[in-house]
């Protein structure tokens, strides 16, 4: 009798504790993994289109997600664009412009560009007067973690200076130093297997920190080197793509002329494949943590990217293709992204929506979703996307703005963007000319329509120049030592070998007989 009394008592206690339990979770504020992949394009995912690169993780996160088929980065290079997801504001207003680190004024002679213009200078560290969006969640209860690429200024404006509790990884440099494998160059990351991989180390240090955290409530940022150049994966990965390659059939070309630089036109680079498909790898491993201790119901998931595919420069890794461009250029290949945000709790019936996004929105739908007061004067250029997310409209025809006063390392121009109601205006520095397009189908079809519609191209055009004086833009100057005979020789050599070399390249790594160097970048591990 005692013992069935126990038994009764002990179980009452279980279910009250268990009800209790459930409570807590219902009233507690949601946990927030961020997850930013570098370079990613759009095209780049299966989900997303890509009949070459397999991302089974991310595909599912995807469906699971609302679908933002018009999401933008803000900038079309990644120090702009972090630092905006960092702030809620528009590069121009911030006024990190370009990547930590770019040459600006009479420094960019030393480049060998030979360019009609001088870039502009730009702010080289995350400005302290901002209230990050780490700090905000960190004043409201939030467990803070940072894991990899941050970008964003050297010491004293690492991630730990702006809000997170815990960096793994994030300093000054925006690459990968050191590679992919063990031993990388990290003074953030320390090394502790020979060969192991850097996107795996990252996933698993924040698996590790959402484990230790799970009775918190965190927001964990999960940044990826990948899959920023160098590009590098190991043979299995590698000899999987080129196998596939092959079966879907090797084009005789893989380039074409874009107006600077050569741009590829096919996805089928078997080393970038590799590299891909390690990064959803990586997100398995995080996404099977949350749900393993019971955080996925409770844990709002963002993925995205920094901008658009390399498809010129660096490694002309992938095709935006049918975008234009990649990263670095001014075309929707440059800042169209995979953008997806996951909020388990919220049934709504919207799956996809083409409602234009972009990264200063991530601020204020967080605070929204976590029933935390907005900061409307510190993310001034974001929205809260909350009202979609449970299957709502928002009511805005918003003006989105792009500023790049620079020359980009992938063939991008200096221009700044406007885009508003389904129409984007491009007006380029060196030359004062205009591009206007009707998204999606003439920036597809390379169509510039700015001559069928002179009225709203000005009125465009006025508004983007009125705004870009109201946040003080800085903009390039004249480069009076600018050379034409030295430019147009630079433009001979890219397309009489620069063309050449990369067809070559391409058919190399393609090879049966490929093999970078004799441990595969450092995944092989061989005898010292």
């Amino acid at each position: 009798m005692i013992k069935a009394q126990v038994y009764v008592f002990l179980l009452c206690t279980a279910l009250i504790f268990s009800c209790n339990k459930e409570e807590e979770q219902k009233h507690k504020k949601p946990n927030i993994l961020f997850i930013l992949v570098d370079d990613l394009g759009y095209h780049d995912l299966s989900v997303t289109g890509s009949k070459f690169y397999e991302t089974p993780n991310v595909d599912q996160l995807a469906n699971q997600s609302v679908i933002f088929t018009q999401g933008y980065a803000a900038s079309r290079v990644c120090s702009p664009s972090r630092a905006s997801i960092m702030t809620g504001k528009f590069t121009a207003r911030h006024g990190i412009t370009d990547w930590i680190g770019a040459k600006t004024g009479t420094n960019w002679r030393s480049r060998k560009r030979y360019d009609k213009l001088l870039p502009a200078n730009y702010v080289q560290n995350l400005p302290k007067d901002d209230i990050t969006i780490a700090e905000t969640l960190k004043s409201n209860g939030y467990k803070t973690f940072f894991a990899g690429k941050w970008h964003l200024g050297n010491k004293g404006s690492y991630p730990e200076d702006h809000g997170f509790e815990i960096n793994k990884g994030g300093f000054h440099r925006g690459g990968p130093a050191g590679g992919f494998f063990s031993p990388w160059q990290n003074p953030k990351l320390e090394n502790k297997q020979k060969g192991e991989n850097l996107t795996i180390r990252l996933a698993k240090e924040t698996a590790n920190f959402i484990q230790q955290n799970k009775d918190s409530t965190f927001f964990a940022f999960l940044s990826f080197y990948a899959v920023h150049a160098p590009i590098q994966t190991t043979e299995v990965k590698w000899k999987k793509y080129r196998d596939k390659a092959d079966s879907l059939g090797i084009a005789k070309s893989g380039y074409k002329m874009e107006r600077v630089l050569p741009i590829r036109k096919v996805q089928d680079n078997s080393i970038y494949g590799g590299l891909v498909e390690t990064m959803d790898d990586a997100v398995g491993i995080v996404l099977k943590t949350l749900k393993d201790n019971g955080l996925d119901k409770n844990t709002i998931v963002v993925f995205t990217s920094d901008n658009g595919g390399v498809a010129s420069g660096d490694n002309f890794s992938t095709s935006n293709l049918p975008l234009r461009g990649g990263k670095g250029y001014q075309w929707e290949g440059g800042i169209r992204e995979p953008f997806f945000i996951k909020v388990p709790w919220l049934k709504s019936k919207v799956t996809e929506t083409n409602f234009p996004v972009i990264h200063t929105d991530f601020y204020p739908t967080f605070l929204d979703l976590a029933g935390i007061a907005l900061k409307p004067k510190q993310h001034i250029d974001g929205i809260s996307l909350k009202p979609i997310l449970e299957g709502k409209e928002i009511n805005t025809d918003r003006p989105l703005f792009w500023h790049y006063p620079h020359y980009g390392n992938q063939g991008g121009e200096p221009s700044s963007i406007i885009q508003q109601n389904g129409w984007k205006l491009i007006h380029y520095w060196e030359d004062n000319r205009l591009e206007l397009f009707k998204l999606p189908s003439t920036e597809k079809d390379e169509q510039n329509v700015v001559a069928k519609h002179p009225k709203l191209a000005k009125q465009l055009h006025n508004k983007l120049m009125s705004w870009l004086h109201e946040v003080d833009a800085k903009f390039p100057e004249k480069d009076t030592e600018y050379d034409s005979i030295k430019d147009a020789k630079r433009d001979f050599n890219i397309i009489n070998k620069k063309l050449k070399s990369l067809e070559k390249n391409r058919l190399e790594i393609l090879s049966k007989d490929f093999k970078p160097n004799a441990n595969w970048w450092k995944s092989k591990i061989t005898k010292d």
